[in-house]
């Protein structure tokens, strides 16, 4: 009998519009994956069993079948973005448990073009850390079930790993997306701002949060992002020669980038070069106020998404982060010092294509209860592994994370490829190249 679980998206959606396999099919062979291992992983939140069979059958019934881009195919929706039907509970219990009256339009788009909604993934609470536990569940690494799978859509990220579903909704607001893609060895990109709608929490964190695909493939990768901005995003057959830079520094002053992360950069640009791109060693002008830039818009974004929540009902950390960013809201809308660093940063992608870097300095953190932990030791935790990745919330380009090499532990390593505004297919191509020249183990080997 053949197993669906391990498939890519591309794979199960043309198979089920062939009528090689029905969607119901498909969506139980990955509802039985995720029952038997899901309690030591801690994906989801909720599973949506008996919906998502209805749902794949409804599928089944559709006249447009044979055109559904993502036919049958099981996906996971972070626990910060609507489901009909559903409560939408940000990691809290702070939050009302009401159902949601209708999706939220990047679950509309992927309903429209076929994919199931199996269920609701683990996030931080109000998905203010990079790494994911609390009232609701705690998402733990399917490589390594001693880390964190990371944050804030580390649910999302751990179901892919772990072969539940072979594509996830997550979102990105400070890394959010890269992070847990990072630890958990897959694909993502955060799109630039205004590619795919948003509409996440209280004005995205001020336009710096994007709604973006987990996956396992640069091309399932590719077909979700078309699906949620509603235009193909096209696959040049040659890339060109690109000018790559390389940069192993921190953004963040006194972060050290570990040696395997280190690593995996410098062989990583050495495989382009060969592939005929011309690749530099070259450091961004990241300004020193950068860390203060982006703790202002981190924590004033978790303190405008706290108000009108009972403060009694949030954990701590929570509750000192957004009491810290209360004093940055009135400046971080006015986005003056986003619009100086994007004005910083603009004659470096003039002169290069794309900007690669480590995806992160280290490995993802313990899984231990971090939520029960004070506030500081959740920032110095986050900051010193995930610097990397919040200049580009903050300038709103387009940025991946893209699997790379593997730790000692057998846990992935990954990089990140950055480019200036538009270029997400020139970035989707670049990452190709990579995984033809490195193929990665897509789906944890979980027994």
């Amino acid at each position: 009998m053949t197993s669906w679980t391990g498939r890519t998206a591309v794979e199960i959606a043309a198979a089920v519009r062939e009528k090689r396999v029905t969607p119901r099919e498909v969506v139980a062979d990955h509802l039985a994956r995720l029952e038997r291992l899901d309690g030591r992983i801690g994906a989801f939140r909720t599973v949506r069993a008996e919906a998502a069979l209805t749902e794949a059958d409804e599928v089944a019934s559709r006249a447009d079948l044979a055109e559904l881009p993502l036919a049958g195919v099981p996906v996971a929706v972070k626990d910060n973005l609507a489901v009909r039907g559903e409560s939408m509970r940000v990691g809290s219990s702070a939050t009302p448990d009401a159902p949601a009256a209708v999706d939220h339009v990047t679950v509309a788009r992927l309903r429209a073009a076929g994919a199931v909604v199996v269920g609701l993934t683990n996030v931080p609470e109000l998905c203010v850390f990079g790494t994911t536990e609390g009232v609701h569940g705690t998402a733990r690494n399917p490589w390594d079930t001693s880390r964190t799978a990371g944050g804030s859509s580390g649910g999302s990220a751990a179901a892919v790993a772990a072969g539940f579903v072979p594509l996830a909704l997550g979102n990105d607001g400070m890394g959010s997306l890269r992070i847990p893609a990072a630890n958990c060895g897959l694909v993502t990109i955060k799109p630039g701002h205004g590619v795919v709608p948003a509409g996440i929490g209280e004005g995205d964190w001020f336009g710096m949060s994007e709604n973006g695909p987990l996956a396992t493939t640069v091309a399932d990768a590719r077909l979700m992002l078309s699906v949620l901005a509603d235009a193909e995003v096209p696959r040049p057959e040659d890339p060109g020669v690109l000018r790559v830079a390389l940069s192993l520094r921190s953004p963040l002053a006194g972060v050290v980038i570990s040696a395997p992360f280190a690593s995996a950069a410098r062989e990583a640009a050495g495989l382009l070069e060969r592939a005929g791109h011309r690749v530099a060693r070259a450091e961004p002008p990241y300004p020193l106020s950068l860390g203060v830039t982006a703790l202002g818009h981190w924590t004033a974004g978790t303190a405008v998404d706290a108000r009108g929540l009972d403060p009694r009902l949030l954990a701590r950390r929570t509750r000192v982060h957004a009491a810290v960013g209360r004093r940055f809201v009135g400046a971080a809308r006015e986005g003056t010092a986003r619009e100086r660093l994007r004005q910083r940063l603009e004659p470096f992608f003039t002169e290069y294509d794309v900007l690669l870097t480590p995806a992160l300095a280290r490995r993802s953190p313990r899984s231990v209860p971090w939520h029960e932990r004070g506030w500081l030791p959740n920032v110095l935790v986050n900051t010193a592994y995930s610097p990397l990745t919040p200049p580009w919330n903050l300038t709103g380009w387009p940025a991946m994370a893209v699997p790379f090499d593997a730790l000692p532990s057998g846990a992935p390593t990954a990089v990140q490829l950055v480019g200036r505004p538009g270029s997400e297919a020139r970035l989707l191509r670049l990452a190709e190249q990579l995984e033809e020249l490195r193929p990665w183990r897509r789906t944890a080997p979980l027994r």
